[in-house]
């Protein structure tokens, strides 16, 4: 482009200006949903940078960490919506300090300067303590939405708040947070004349709920179309609320006890066949045999069944596919074996996406659950499976080729054989060439989690073959540095990288040099990587923050739990004793 003047002055002038008005391109550029389409177009050159800033209303932060909110506000001037994630993943398996940081407040506080007219808020693994619910309710008239996923540090103090003072609440969704539960009352809080609610997901909080305000409330909300109660929320109470709220899309029922007399069961049967617009089911805790039918007059438009807290059995489970002829979605516990997959192939021709939990994951002894068997099943009859997680005792290579070449468009495949380093049960050989059937045969894939005995083999096959690849998990595998190696230097859009439990050491780690400042984050634990090593790869790599998590009584030598992740702003200055924040400035 030097050598030729002319072109170089053509480029400089489309970088600096755009043809179009400022007008026409806020306009054409609301229209566009994908954050990632919109931080690509705002790069274009300057008018569309400043257009792009100026109509954006929401923002997605995958690290609370890569960037400070008074950064955010700067840039983003007219934000109405914010989804915001703090702690790494592995703080779901207790892997992360509890005091490790991601508080929200400091957020809230600057929010609060810039953008008094915030609606919408979803947090993800942040820290959230009531103070900041109350600062939240107090401070933001116009607010709409709050759905919080796997937070903690609140209680029902913190949602009284928030129904007390959010007058246009819409959606409040609470999801697996470590949530002190103090009180049921919190549901009275919400004033007699409040009416705005359209989604109501409470299903993870512990306690006996005020069933009294909770039916007024469902009652008063004509536009609540998801309700998701716990499991106090008996029978005999769900009914009375379907009969207030026969327009819900999404449901997610109480406890199936106690035992219901005749009359009653035929109201609640009465009561489910009213909901002809729902489309989600889930909850059914304590389901059993003899209440399923009552949910048939429900199934015929469902699209998403959960079942992770039903434990099943697969007599049940077929009994009850046998009414979802649209089912998409479906989650379930592996206590209903092989059987119950075999039903789900022979049911659920559409079916997209599949998860399969265990019932009790540290029970060596256990005689129920899922094996190979079952997943051929379903890849046999679900030919449009692109989503699968798959918890199971035994596998073999054989039967991963077969079921990947059943159901080639795999955009995510989460195979975990819960026996750390199992081999292929039936030949004993490593499961090497079962992923990399995986990612020679499934192209369009995007999330991919191994396990069992893997060699080195399996990543050169990642490396090789999986271009689209963003976000992969390792755990208890491989061989070498080698391995490790051939995932940084072969996978181009990989973002995010998880490894606990493997051989993997300061080669590996500082391979990765060129590639960290492209992704999103990186996560190990447990493997061969020193302070030092950490050292380096700050010292090389200032503009990541490289974090180490040292433990009581562990080497002082070693890094027993690193995470380095890209930040414009620098190392953080709320890091916790326990974590030491390694910088190359």
């Amino acid at each position: 482009m030097d050598s030729n003047p002319k072109m170089r002055k053509e480029f400089l002038d489309s970088t600096r200006s755009s043809p179009f008005p400022d007008e026409v391109l806020e306009r054409v550029l609301s229209l566009l949903r994908s954050h990632k389409d919109r931080s690509a177009v705002s790069l274009v050159c300057k008018d569309w940078y400043n257009a792009e800033s100026w109509s954006r209303t929401h923002v997605f932060i995958g690290n609370c960490y890569s960037v400070s909110p008074e950064i955010v506000a700067r840039r983003f001037p007219r934000i109405k919506s914010v989804t915001l994630k703090g702690k790494p993943r592995f703080s779901d398996f207790n892997l992360v300090p509890e005091n490790w940081g991601a508080d929200v407040h400091p957020w809230l506080v600057v929010f609060a300067a810039k953008y008094p007219f915030l609606e919408e808020l979803r947090l993800k693994r942040m820290a959230v303590s009531d103070e900041s619910l109350e600062f939240l309710a107090l401070n933001f008239p116009n607010f709409k939405v709050l759905s919080l996923l796997s937070c903690d540090g609140f209680s029902t103090d913190g949602l009284a708040a928030i129904a007390t003072h959010c007058k246009n609440l819409t959606q409040l969704d609470i999801q697996e947070n470590g949530i002190d539960d103090k009180s049921g009352n919190w549901l009275s809080c919400f004033p007699e004349n409040f009416t705005s609610l359209e989604v109501l997901n409470f299903a993870n909080l512990n306690t006996d709920v005020n069933f009294d305000a909770l039916e007024r409330l469902v009652s008063r909300c004509k536009s609540l179309k998801v309700l998701k109660a716990n499991k106090s929320i008996s029978l005999e109470h769900l009914q009375r609320l379907l009969v207030c709220a026969p327009q819900l899309t999404e449901l997610g029922t109480g406890s199936f006890m106690p035992e219901l007399t005749a009359h009653q069961y035929a109201e609640l049967g009465s009561s489910f066949n009213q909901l002809k617009n729902l489309n989600t089911l889930s909850g059914l805790w304590e389901a059993t045999a003899p209440y399923l039918p009552v949910l048939y007059p429900a199934c015929t438009n469902l699209t998403f069944l959960n079942l992770s807290y039903a434990f099943l059995q697969s007599i049940e489970l077929a009994s009850l596919l046998c009414q979802c002829p649209r089912l998409q979605r479906l989650w379930v516990l592996d206590t209903v074996g092989d059987k119950g997959l075999e039903a789900v192939g022979s049911n659920c021709p559409l079916l997209e996406e599949l998860r399969v939990f265990p019932a009790d994951p540290f029970d060596e002894e256990v005689v129920h659950g899922v094996t190979e068997a079952g997943f051929l099943a379903v890849s046999y009859g679900c030919r449009r499976l692109h989503y699968v997680l798959y918890f199971c005792r035994q596998m073999t290579n054989a039967a991963v080729a077969t079921i990947v070449q059943n159901c080639p468009d795999f955009t995510h495949f989460r195979l975990c054989i819960m026996n750390p380093g199992q081999p292929d049960y039936l030949t004993n050989e490593p499961m090497d060439e079962a992923f990399g059937a995986v990612v020679r045969t499934c192209t369009k894939l995007q999330r991919l989690s191994v396990s069992g005995l893997l060699t080195d083999l399996t990543f050169e096959y990642i490396g090789q073959y999986a271009k689209n690849l963003e976000t992969l998990s390792v755990a208890f595998a491989g061989s070498s540095d080698r391995g490790m190696q051939c995932m940084l230097e072969g996978c181009p859009k990989l973002r995010k990288l998880e490894i606990r439990d493997c051989p993997f050491g300061n080669a590996a780690l500082l391979s990765g040099l060129e590639k960290y400042e492209s992704m999103r984050s990186l996560w190990m634990s447990a493997c061969n990587v020193t302070m030092n090593g950490c050292r380096v790869l700050a010292r090389e790599m200032p503009r990541l923050n490289v974090e180490v998590m040292k433990e009581d009584g562990s080497d002082d030598s070693q890094a027993d739990k690193v995470y380095v992740y890209r930040s414009v702003v620098g190392p953080r200055r709320d890091a916790p004793p326990c974590v030491l924040t390694l910088s190359g400035l």
